[in-house]
C-alpha cells in the first residue's frame, strides 16, 4: 500500500528509513527523529568542512530527502571552515543539538554518523571525504574505511 500515492515518493521514504533506522540501531535508539536529527547536525558540519565539490559528491549519494535536509541553510561562499580539531568540529555540533533541545553524546553521534555513511556511500567516496579532513578528524571514522 502506498503511503504517499506516488512511488517515487514513497520510495525516497522507505530509502530514507533505511538510512535512519540503520543510524538508530548503532546508537541503540528507538526514537527516529532523535536520529534525523543527528544525521542532520552531523551532516551540516561535516558538509561546511568540504569544498564545494565535495559536498556535491557526497549529497549525490545520499537519499534524495537528505539530500534537501544537507543543503539546507548552506553558504558555499564561505566554505569550507578550516578547524583543525576534534574539539572544535565536537562543539559546533553540541551547538547544534543545544539549539534542538537534544542531550546527545556528540563523538557517539559523529562516529555512529559517519559509520552510516561509510557503509552506504562508495568506498572511494569515504576515502575523497576523508582525504580532506584533518587527521583528528578522520579518527572519528570507522577504522575499516581508511585502510
Amino acid at each position: 500500500m502506498s503511503t504517499t500515492g506516488l512511488i517515487t515518493f514513497d520510495k525516497m521514504l522507505q530509502v530514507t528509513n533505511l538510512w535512519l533506522n540503520d543510524l538508530s540501531a548503532e546508537l541503540g535508539w528507538d526514537d527516529k527523529h532523535k536520529s534525523l536529527q543527528v544525521l542532520r547536525a552531523t551532516l551540516h558540519t561535516l558538509r561546511d568542512r568540504l569544498s564545494v565539490e565535495q559536498a556535491s559528491k557526497l549529497s549525490s549519494q545520499l537519499p534524495l530527502l537528505l539530500v534537501g535536509f544537507f543543503y539546507e541553510d548552506w553558504n558555499p561562499v564561505s566554505m569550507p571552515h578550516k578547524e583543525r580539531t576534534k574539539e572544535a568540529f565536537l562543539l559546533h555540533i553540541d551547538a547544534q543539538f543545544d539549539q534542538l533541545d537534544l542531550e546527545v553524546d556528540a563523538e557517539q553521534a559523529v562516529r555512529a554518523v559517519f559509520a552510516l555513511i561509510a557503509k552506504r556511500i562508495s568506498p572511494g567516496e569515504v576515502k575523497d571525504i576523508e582525504s580532506m579532513m584533518p587527521k583528528a578528524l578522520k579518527l572519528l571514522w570507522p577504522q575499516m574505511s581508511t585502510v
